[in-house]
C-alpha cells in the first residue's frame, strides 16, 4: 500500500527566515578552502539519435491518434523534431557548476527546475509529488518487453542485446510494432517508449535501455516523470563538467527549449499564453532562434552575461508556489534512472519573478550518488521515504528583485568554476535577432498594410479600366442608336 503525499504550503516571509538561518547553521555547498578540481576545458559532444522514424510515424497519425497519445503523454511529441544546438550545450556544459546544480553565467545562477519543465511537456495525468524509485527486482525485461508488444518470448529474447555492459533493445526491433500493431493503444504506447528511449534518456544510441522499460512501466501508475528527467539532466551535465568530456546523456532537447527560453523576450505577455491550451513547445518551434552560433561565441555570451539581458521569469510559465524541498532534507532530492542527486530551488527563485534571498545549499555537493555500491538502496529509500512530506514556498514579487543580504552573500560565495576568461565580447544573438512580441506584432502590422495598400492600388487600377470600358461601350451604344434604320422591302 501506498503512502500518503502530505503537501504543505508555506509564507515566503517563513521560507526566507528558515532558509537564511540554515544558511548560517551548515554554510554553503561550498566552504572556504574547498578545491573543486574541474578541468578548465571541456571537450564534450551532444550526439542525438535519428529521429526521422519517429517523426514519420507522426505524420502518418491522424488527429484522433495523436489526441489519444497527447492526452495520455503530453507533449513529448513536439520533443522530436526540436533541433538540438550543439554548440549552445557545449557551451552552457562549462558554465555548470556540480556543488551547486546549477549554471554559473558571469553572476547569475540559473536552473531547470520541476516546474519549468512540467509546464513544457503539459502531463496532465500524473500526480505531481509522486517520483519514480527504482525496484529492487522489477520483472525480467524479457517479460516487459513481451507485455508492452504482444510478441513471443523466443522473438523477445532474440531481441534483447547488451551494448557497453548495457542491457537493451535496438529501435529497429521495436519499429514495425509501432507502425503496424493492430492495437492503437499499443501503438500510442511504445512511440511513447521510443520517445523516452532514443530522445529524453538516450544512453545508447540507436537503443532502449532496459532501466528505460521498467520507468516507463510506472508512468501507467500517475508517477511525475519530471524528477526523473531533471535528475539524469544534471548528474549529466555534472559528469561531463568534472571529467572534461564524454557525452551528455539527459534530454538536450529540453535543455535547449530551457535556456533559450530565459531569452525570449515579451512586452506584455499575450493573453493565449494563459489559455490552458497554450502549448510552450508547439510556440517554440513556431519561433525563428539563432543558428550558426560558434560554441566561443555562446561562452563569450555567457560570460559577460547580464542580469538585465535574461528574460527570468520564462513567458509560459506563471506559477504561485515552488517546491522548495522534501521531508527532513533540505532540498529537492531527485531519483533518476542511474543515480539521484539533489537541487536548490531557492537558488533560482527569480526565474519565477520572485524576491531572491540567500538559499539553503549546504549538502548539495553531497547529494549525488549513482545505482551502484554499498548502501545506494538505502538511499533511494530515504529519498523516496522524503517525498511522502513536499514544502511549497509562496511566491512573493517585490520591486526589488534581491535582497541585500543575497547580493552580498553572492560576491563572497564560493565558486567552483575555473573559466578563462575571453579575448572579446561577443554581441548577444538575441539582442541582434529576436524581436520582442511588440515589435513581432509591429512588423506584422506593417506587412498588412502594405498588402492593402497593394490590394487598394490593384482594386484602383481594375476600377479605372473599368470605368474606361463602360465609356468605351456607352459611346459604341450611342453610335448605334443614331444610324438610320433600313427600310424593309416588299
Amino acid at each position: 500500500m501506498e503512502e500518503s503525499i502530505t503537501q504543505i504550503i508555506e509564507k515566503n516571509a517563513v521560507v526566507r527566515d528558515w532558509s537564511l538561518k540554515t544558511q548560517r547553521e551548515k554554510g554553503d555547498s561550498l566552504v572556504e578552502g574547498s578545491v573543486a578540481n574541474l578541468p578548465e576545458h571541456t571537450t564534450m559532444n551532444v550526439r542525438q539519435n535519428n529521429l526521422e522514424d519517429l517523426v514519420q510515424v507522426w505524420n502518418q497519425w491522424d488527429s484522433d491518434t495523436r489526441g489519444i497519445f497527447t492526452e495520455r503523454y503530453g507533449d513529448i511529441a513536439h520533443l522530436i523534431t526540436i533541433r538540438v544546438d550543439e554548440q549552445l550545450i557545449k557551451a552552457m556544459v562549462r558554465f555548470w557548476d556540480p556543488a551547486y546544480q546549477c549554471f554559473t553565467f558571469n553572476q547569475e545562477d540559473m536552473t531547470p527546475t520541476i516546474e519549468e519543465y512540467a509546464a513544457l511537456l503539459r502531463i496532465d495525468n500524473v500526480q505531481f509529488g509522486k517520483i519514480y524509485v527504482k525496484e529492487p527486482k522489477p520483472l525480467t525485461f524479457r517479460k516487459k518487453l513481451v507485455r508492452l508488444t504482444d510478441m513471443t518470448d523466443a522473438w523477445a529474447e532474440k531481441q534483447i542485446k547488451k551494448k557497453n555492459e548495457t542491457v537493451c533493445i535496438p529501435w529497429s526491433s521495436l519499429r514495425e510494432s509501432v507502425l503496424s500493431h493492430p492495437d492503437i493503444l499499443k501503438r500510442v504506447n511504445l512511440f511513447a517508449l521510443a520517445i523516452y528511449g532514443l530522445v529524453i534518456f538516450p544512453r545508447v544510441l540507436g537503443h532502449i535501455e532496459v532501466a528505460v522499460f521498467d520507468f516507463f512501466e510506472r508512468l501507467k501508475q500517475g508517477v511525475n516523470p519530471v524528477p526523473t528527467i531533471l535528475a539524469e539532466t544534471f548528474r549529466s551535465l555534472s559528469t561531463c563538467r568534472r571529467v572534461g568530456k564524454g557525452r551528455f546523456i539527459g534530454c538536450a532537447q529540453l535543455l535547449n527549449v530551457w535556456i533559450l527560453s530565459h531569452f525570449w523576450k515579451v512586452e506584455r505577455t499575450p493573453f493565449h499564453m494563459f489559455s490552458k491550451t497554450f502549448a510552450p513547445l508547439e510556440a517554440y518551434l513556431k519561433k525563428e532562434w539563432p543558428k550558426e552560433i560558434t560554441e566561443q561565441h555562446w561562452v563569450s555570451v555567457f560570460q559577460n552575461l547580464r542580469a538585465e539581458d535574461i528574460t527570468w521569469r520564462a513567458p509560459w510559465i506563471r506559477p504561485s508556489v515552488l517546491l522548495y524541498k522534501c521531508g527532513s532534507q533540505d532540498c529537492v532530492p531527485l531519483l533518476g534512472l542511474w543515480g539521484g542527486v539533489g537541487y536548490a530551488p531557492l537558488l533560482v527563485q527569480r526565474q519565477f519573478s520572485s524576491r531572491q534571498f540567500i538559499p539553503a545549499t549546504g549538502g548539495l555537493v553531497q547529494s549525488e550518488f549513482a545505482f551502484t555500491g554499498e548502501g545506494y538502496m538505502k538511499k533511494i529509500r530515504d529519498t523516496a521515504r522524503s517525498w511522502n512530506e513536499i514544502h511549497f514556498m509562496e511566491l512573493a514579487l517585490y520591486a526589488d528583485t534581491l535582497t541585500q543580504d543575497y547580493d552580498l552573500w553572492r560576491k563572497q560565495r564560493v565558486s567552483s568554476q575555473q573559466i578563462s576568461s575571453t579575448n572579446c565580447t561577443a554581441q548577444n544573438p538575441f539582442l541582434e535577432e529576436m524581436p520582442s512580441e511588440l515589435e513581432i506584432a509591429r512588423q506584422e502590422f506593417e506587412r498588412e498594410k502594405a498588402k492593402m495598400s497593394r490590394d487598394l492600388s490593384t482594386l484602383q487600377e481594375e476600377n479605372y479600366q473599368l470605368k474606361i470600358e463602360v465609356q468605351v461601350e456607352r459611346s459604341r451604344t450611342k453610335k448605334y442608336k443614331g444610324r438610320p434604320r433600313s427600310r424593309e422591302t416588299t
